[in-house]
């Protein structure tokens, strides 16, 4: 392409936008202003506000970066191949208008924990839902329920044609409800992330109370205050004192040396620290997370126990609801299947990945051009590289070839004439 050619095709946001476009823009809908996208799920004030969210977000993103399919499956339910569908593209590369496939996992995570009960709407199919089992996804959202029917769920999902969050009516069985495996540790009233919460409140109040400005000062004044006159004066006296710490650039004021002050802003001692602390351990006992995990320092038998009882249960729940929702009955029959895959290598130290590679090919588990993969490798272009070979020991020697007859006899001949020269060895 000659320079001419690329200064007429070239493009440029900033010149391109014209008003016109500016113009159609606000006849779409009404533009959303602040920094945190319309469509994102906002927390629960109180969670957004304490520790909970930094637990919230440590398994979200954990979760999120395993990937999910919808692959073909065999009579066992083996992975086969990935699925070229619409609904494996929207796993893989696109649910929605706003949202990556990571950020959509994470959206689920976070509005399961937040909510108890998360919900992955179809938005746009290429049939209708409500008069097909099986269908097509183009789009999805997630939404939290409002309200419950014995067959229906009234749904609050982000529409993106308008720009807003709207409530729509859905049947149960097109909407993938995701519950919360967890839903007795963390969203039962007296379950014990709502009692750790109640106690970060009751914390946040007196640390609140605690540095308000106030000094709290009694002043006993050399006298007996009874009368409307001596309380008069007591309280020109209290007046008088305010206005010397207020005025005075150190916050110092002068009293008689009849007068005596006492100070009350002095902390009360009580076990509220102790409490959080021991709601604290309780709620990661029961979550099966650990400290080192959350601040990535756990060894490798901590992040195991750490996926084995806290991601893959979640993992689970969503995968389940997604294929009983939007797969059903007609499509497991057809052996298609919603999986999740987690990364072999990833938390595998460079020492011992060597010892598993060498492993995985000689016992003929993986292809070199496999493991390669794995690895971020590009794959080898030797066709021995496709082959679940064993490197490590020699070829297999050819079969003996028979030689030919040359005398035209059967075989039965060969063999009884060879047997009769054996017995007249004997």
């Amino acid at each position: 392409m000659g320079l001419l050619d690329q200064v007429k095709k070239s493009w440029n946001a900033f010149r391109s936008n014209d008003q016109s476009y500016s113009k159609d823009l606000y006849e779409q809908g009404p533009p959303s202003y602040g920094t945190a996208p319309p469509q994102n799920q906002r927390l629960r004030y109180f969670n957004e506000r304490s520790i909970i969210t930094s637990i919230y977000t440590r398994i979200a993103i954990d979760v999120a970066d395993i990937l999910i399919r919808h692959a073909k499956v065999d009579e066992d339910g083996n992975f086969l191949d990935n699925l070229t569908s619409e609904f494996n593209t929207c796993l893989t590369l696109q649910p929605n208008l706003d949202q990556a496939p990571r950020a959509f996992r994470q959206d689920i995570v976070m509005t399961l924990f937040d909510e108890g009960i998360a919900t992955i709407v179809p938005v746009d199919t290429i049939s209708d839902p409500q008069f097909n089992a099986q269908f097509d996804i183009l789009s999805m959202r997630v939404g939290k329920i409002t309200q419950w029917y014995p067959k229906h769920v009234r749904v609050s999902v982000y529409n993106e044609a308008k720009g807003v969050r709207e409530e729509i009516t859905l049947e149960k069985q097109m909407v993938a409800i995701v519950e919360n495996p967890f839903y007795a540790v963390m969203n039962e009233p007296n379950s014990t992330l709502q009692r750790l919460t109640r106690k970060l409140q009751l914390l946040d109040t007196v640390d609140e109370a605690s540095s308000s400005g106030k000094l709290d000062l009694i002043i006993q004044l050399p006298y007996v205050i009874k009368s409307e006159a001596r309380q008069k004066q007591a309280e020109q006296r209290r007046e008088q004192i305010e206005f010397q710490l207020k005025g005075s650039q150190y916050g110092i004021a002068y009293t008689d040396g009849t007068e005596k002050i006492t100070q009350l802003n002095r902390p009360a001692e009580n076990n509220l620290l102790k409490q959080i602390e021991y709601l604290t351990n309780k709620l990661y006992g029961e979550l099966g997370i650990t400290e080192e995990v959350m601040n990535g320092t756990a060894n490798e038998a901590a992040m195991l126990l750490y996926y084995n009882r806290t991601i893959e249960p979640i993992l689970d729940a969503i995968v389940e609801a997604m294929q009983r929702a939007f797969l059903g009955l007609i499509g497991t029959k057809k052996k298609q299947k919603v999986l999740y895959f987690r990364e072999p290598f990833k938390f595998v130290p460079l020492g011992q990945l060597a010892d598993i590679v060498d492993t995985m090919s000689r016992n003929e588990i993986l292809s070199p051009n496999e493991i390669r993969s794995a690895m971020g490798y590009r794959p080898s272009k030797d066709p021995k590289s496709d082959e679940l070979i064993n490197s490590n020991m020699p070829p297999p020697a050819p079969p003996p070839q028979v030689p030919p007859n040359p005398q035209g006899e059967s075989e039965n001949q060969v063999e009884t004439a060879t047997n009769d020269e054996l017995e007249a060895i004997k």
